[in-house]
């Protein structure tokens, strides 16, 4: 791939960082040397409404993974549409929309394929920490996930990894972070190159809410195959 290729493939992944959050639109310029020119992309930071309404209905009791499977099978080979925790859960996984890089689905129950980063052989799963983003506090490290394909094929990883960031600057795509295990700072390549490169895996990520922020921080889970 050429490399003012790569280079826009990461403003849009490293857009994603920010989109499982719940914040006011805003658009920045990320200024991209390409071969021979300077090339200006921009990445937009959509608005996205959370929470949940006196409509809404309550959780469904959590179903065996038989049951799971066969609910979001739809004969499509190859195309991630479900993933399954044990005791934890059990959520349809709808792919994000060809022309919404950024989009992250506002509906409860469910969590949204990272496009881009399945085009690096990782499953990124992206949820609000408000909606099902919350399930993802609640996984553990040599726990069983199982991710469901359309024909019905399953996938084993195992979490293997949970880092927990605080964003110096919540709203820009530029923050740096700081690791909240080590107190070690990185920038957002340094984050981004830790969760969504290294082949095969699946990565949770929502946010984390903290005094009265609910963009304060990210949470990314890391699960690795287990076989």
């Amino acid at each position: 791939m050429k490399p003012h290729l790569i280079l826009k493939t990461l403003a849009l992944l490293f857009s994603l960082i920010f989109s499982a959050c719940p914040f006011t639109p805003q658009a920045a310029a990320l200024p991209v040397t390409g071969e021979a020119t300077q090339t200006t992309y921009t990445i937009y930071l959509p608005m996205v409404v959370n929470g949940t309404s006196a409509t809404t209905p309550p959780p469904a009791p959590m179903p065996s993974s038989d049951a799971f499977i066969a609910s979001v099978a739809d004969g499509q080979a190859g195309l991630v549409r479900g993933v399954y925790v044990p005791g934890e859960m059990a959520l349809p996984v709808p792919q994000q929309p060809a022309d919404n890089p950024t989009y992250v689905s506002p509906e409860s129950g469910v969590a949204t394929q990272f496009a881009a980063a399945a085009s690096l052989g990782v499953t990124g799963l992206l949820a609000h920490n408000t909606l099902a983003g919350a399930k993802f506090f609640k996984l553990a490290e040599a726990q069983d996930v199982l991710i469901v394909y359309g024909d019905g094929a399953v996938k084993l990883y195992r979490v293997a990894a949970i880092y927990r960031y605080q964003a110096l600057d919540p709203y820009s795509p530029y923050s740096d972070f700081v690791d909240l295990s080590t107190g070690e700072t990185k920038s957002v390549g340094e984050v981004f190159s830790q969760v969504y490169t290294g082949g095969d895996h699946v990565t949770f990520q929502t946010c984390i809410a903290n005094n009265g922020n609910a963009s304060w921080g990210r949470l990314f889970v890391i699960a690795i195959p287990a076989n």
